[in-house]
């Protein structure tokens, strides 16, 4: 089985889900008592979300370039960046090294193609949904995705940066997302993409009335399935 690198803590809330799901998926489909060989370089999130807000994504990128090469030189055979928003910084993060990096909109992309579905909704950080890098990279694998007014963005935004990575998961946030998803469901919206990695932390597919595909979930499999591949 080859080793997975994983480029985490933003944040460590839902880094230290990839962790469990690699390891109990590793176990489900091997059996006994297998784990994933992983190695992990988990940041201080606060100085990175400083550089996001402020616009500083060279400086972002130096962290993650160095980190990524060191995850290399340490054995990593793969690379996950273990957050949506920081694949901002994908192409930067593979110039820098050898080993591939798994991108979580290709997984994403060709999970929901395979679904069917035509009108898929994406609710993330601000940075995802309204810039270019992610949305495009979701249309490059045939998928067209759509997402919520700006007063409803900037609502997610903030449960993510003031509660979600702080740990914080309060029952009022999440029926504001629920009723953000009723709405574009009401526009013609068949699915949702959960594309905050700590979203599957707050919310379950039962709390929403479309499919769930949730970016943490896929982006494991995906990086399973390399390192389980002959």
């Amino acid at each position: 089985m080859k080793t997975l690198g994983l480029l985490g803590g933003m944040s460590w809330e839902s880094t230290s889900v990839y962790y469990q799901r690699l390891n109990r998926v590793t176990r489900e489909r091997l059996g006994g008592q297998h784990s994933a060989p992983l190695l992990i370089w988990s940041a201080d999130f606060a100085p990175i979300a400083a550089m996001q807000a402020a616009g500083d994504w060279d400086g972002a990128a130096d962290v993650l370039v160095e980190a990524a090469r060191r995850l290399e030189a340490a054995g990593a055979d793969a690379l996950l960046i273990c957050a949506n928003t920081m694949h901002k910084l994908a192409t930067q993060v593979g110039a820098a090294v050898t080993v591939p990096v798994l991108h979580v909109a290709d997984a994403t992309a060709a999970a929901i193609r395979a679904a069917g579905v035509v009108r898929p909704l994406l609710i993330a950080t601000r940075f995802t949904m309204e810039e270019s890098f992610y949305r495009d990279r979701l249309r490059a694998g045939g998928v067209e995705a759509v997402v919520p007014e700006a007063g409803a963005r900037d609502r997610l935004h903030s449960i993510i940066f003031d509660e979600l990575v702080q740990g914080r998961f309060e029952p009022a946030s999440r029926a504001e997302v629920v009723a953000i998803v009723h709405q574009a469901v009401a526009e013609g919206a068949d699915i949702v993409i959960l594309g905050c990695t700590e979203f599957g932390l707050l919310l379950s597919p039962d709390d929403l009335p479309i499919p769930v595909f949730d970016t943490t979930e896929i982006h494991v499999l995906a990086g399973l399935d390399f390192a389980l591949a002959q």
